[in-house]
């Protein structure tokens, strides 16, 4: 019998022991950080590279910030956006992000690669309302060959009409350190390593290399506005700031920063760490974005 009665408040004591434990709230789920959200993945075209990684903004109404690879016109990928600080940034801002896949040469040219960047544009702003962002605020950024490719549409028409946009479908326009808006100077100017690549990328016919050149084409008519940044590479600097001139004159809205930094480390810099708080291109962008997005 004591035995029995030993047993019996042994088990009670257990039982006391764990409702409390299953009664207990249970942690929450740890949220999905920005740098570890699965983006949509949409189809501009039928070639494998003619792809659009998109990430949805806090709000159906956002904004949207479409940004560019760069590479050489020859290499480079849209996952470079996935767990990058601009997209952690971008998205804690509320924006939707889109990071665009372009053909590449030399199995494509550059031609293929400005239609494929307005294509891209095209798409999302066509299921702007299915994605949910606001086709009526899309930036448009892009980081060394695609600063000079988001530069080239953003002041040749041609390239959004033929995706059946105008200009004025981009609010804005952000060329980060860029080389190649004047592309015959560039050429002229390059050194040895360089000079292959942009061989490669654009030939050496007069008529085509002004046709690619973004200053060239800054006469009106233009996207709204330009912010133009560039670290401290002499090619850089002086192409971006006769960018800037060209487009000021045509009574374009057209700003330029220089960005601390010296050579390709700072050219890479700029687009590794844009987004970090304490990095001073970040500020700068988000003054911008803020401004065209008002």
């Amino acid at each position: 019998m004591l035995h029995s009665l030993a047993l019996a408040r042994a088990f009670a004591m257990a039982l006391a022991a764990a409702v409390p434990l299953a009664l207990a709230p249970q942690a929450p789920a740890q949220a999905i950080s920005p740098r570890e959200a699965a983006p949509t993945a949409l189809s501009y075209g039928n070639d494998r590279l003619q792809m659009v990684d998109y990430w949805a903004g806090a709000t159906r109404d956002a904004p949207l910030v479409v940004f560019v690879h760069g590479g050489g016109w020859k290499r480079g990928d849209k996952q470079m956006m996935r767990g990058s600080a601009k997209l952690e940034h971008w998205q804690s801002l509320g924006y939707a992000v889109a990071s665009v896949n372009y053909r590449l040469v030399p199995d494509n040219s550059v031609e293929d690669e400005a239609s494929d960047v307005a294509a891209a544009v095209a798409l999302l702003h066509r299921q702007a309302g299915r994605l949910g962002f606001d086709a009526g605020r899309i930036a448009l950024v892009g980081h060394s060959a695609g600063a000079h490719l988001v530069a080239l549409v953003g002041t040749d028409p041609q390239w959004l009409h033929g995706a059946g946009l105008g200009l004025d479908a981009l609010a804005g326009v952000v060329p980060l350190d860029g080389a190649a808006y004047d592309v015959a100077y560039q050429i002229e100017n390059s050194g040895r390593l360089m000079r292959r690549t942009y061989d490669q990328a654009f030939g050496d016919d007069p008529e085509r290399l002004r046709a690619l050149s973004p200053t060239l084409h800054a006469a009106a008519p233009n996207a709204p506005a330009f912010l133009i940044l560039h670290v401290q590479r002499d090619d850089a600097e002086v192409q971006s700031k006769a960018l800037a001139k060209a487009l000021q004159d045509a009574g374009t809205s057209a700003e330029l920063h220089g960005i601390s930094g010296r050579g390709l480390r700072a050219h890479m810099q700029i687009n590794r760490d844009l987004g970090e708080a304490d990095y001073p291109a970040t500020a700068i962008v988000d003054r911008f974005l803020e401004r065209i997005f008002s």
